[in-house]
C-alpha cells in the first residue's frame, strides 16, 4: 500500500493572493490546447489559422464551462438542482461533467465552424487532438484535490485517500490521466499526421475517450448518491460513455465508406 501525499492545495501565495494547484490545472490544460493549436495551425494541410485557434479558444472555454455544469446537473443531480435552481450556478461549490463539457464544446464547433465557412467535420478534427492534455492536467487536478477516487484494492500501490476512509483505493484519477491524457493524445496525435477522411479524427477521440473512460469506471468509486445506475454494475459515466463509442465507431465507418465510394470526405 502507498500513502497519499499531502498536498498543498496553494501552489503560489504572493499576499493575500493564492494561486491553486486545481485550479492551475486548467489554466495549464486551455494553455497546451492553445500553443498545441497554433502549431498545428502553421501547417498548410489545413485551413486553420493561428488568429483562428485564438478566438477558437475563447469559445471553448464557454462551452467546457456551461456544458460541464449543465451535464453535471441534468446527468448526476437533476433532482437536486431542479430543487434549487439558483444553485445551478454556484459553480464553486464544485459538479462538473465530462461528458456535458464534451456536449459543450460540440455546440461550439458547429457555431464557430458556421462562422468561418469551415464544415463541421473539419473543424472536430483539426480540435479533438488538442483536447487529451486538458484531460491529462484536469485528473492530475483531480488527484491533488483528493476527489473521484478509486474503489477498495489490494493491489500494491492502492492508497487510501483523505475523507475516504483507511482503506487503500484505486488512484484511479491517475489511470484517467495516463489513459484519457497522454496515451489518447499520443494515438491521436500520430493518426491525424496524414490526412485521414473527414470526421474519423474526431470519432477516433469519442471512441478511444469512450473505450477508456469505460474500463477505467470499473475501478473509480461511483458517485455516492447515484451507486450504480444500471445491471447492478454500470455507473453513470459508462452509460454516458455508450453513445459517445457508438458515435465514434459511426463516423469512422462512415469516414472510410465515402472513401471507399469515392463520394465527398
Amino acid at each position: 500500500m502507498l500513502s497519499y501525499p499531502q498536498f498543498d492545495p496553494i501552489m503560489i501565495s504572493i499576499g493575500p493572493l493564492a494561486l491553486r494547484w486545481y485550479g492551475m490545472m486548467y489554466v495549464f490544460g486551455v494553455g497546451s490546447g492553445w500553443l498545441l493549436g497554433r502549431w498545428r495551425a502553421a501547417s498548410p494541410a489545413n485551413r486553420f489559422t493561428p488568429a483562428m485557434v485564438d478566438d477558437f479558444i475563447t469559445w471553448a472555454i464557454l462551452g467546457v464551462v456551461a456544458g460541464g455544469r449543465l451535464g453535471y446537473v441534468f446527468f448526476y443531480n437533476a433532482e437536486y438542482y431542479l430543487a434549487h435552481p439558483l444553485k445551478i450556478f454556484a459553480v464553486w461549490e464544485g459538479g462538473m461533467s465530462f461528458h456535458g463539457g464534451a456536449l459543450g464544446v460540440v455546440a461550439v464547433c458547429l457555431l464557430f465552424a458556421r462562422a468561418k465557412g469551415l464544415g463541421a467535420r473539419e473543424v472536430g478534427d483539426f480540435i479533438t487532438p488538442l483536447v487529451p492534455p486538458g484531460l491529462f492536467f484536469g485528473r492530475i487536478g483531480n488527484f491533488i484535490n483528493a476527489e473521484l477516487w478509486g474503489r477498495p484494492t489490494d493491489l500494491p500501490w492502492g492508497m487510501p485517500f483523505p475523507g475516504a476512509g483507511s482503506a487503500p483505493r484505486h488512484p484511479s484519477q491517475l489511470y484517467e490521466a495516463g489513459l484519457e491524457g497522454l496515451l489518447l493524445f499520443a494515438i491521436l496525435w500520430w493518426y491525424s499526421a496524414r490526412p485521414r477522411p473527414a470526421g474519423c479524427v474526431s470519432g477516433l477521440f469519442l471512441l478511444g475517450y469512450g473505450v477508456f473512460r469505460f474500463a477505467v469506471e470499473f475501478a473509480r468509486e461511483p458517485d455516492a448518491h447515484l451507486g450504480f445506475v444500471a445491471l447492478q454494475w454500470m455507473s453513470m459515466g459508462q452509460i454516458l460513455c455508450l453513445p459517445m463509442i457508438a458515435l465514434g465507431g459511426g463516423l469512422i465507418w462512415w469516414g472510410y465508406a465515402k472513401e471507399r465510394a469515392g463520394g465527398a470526405v
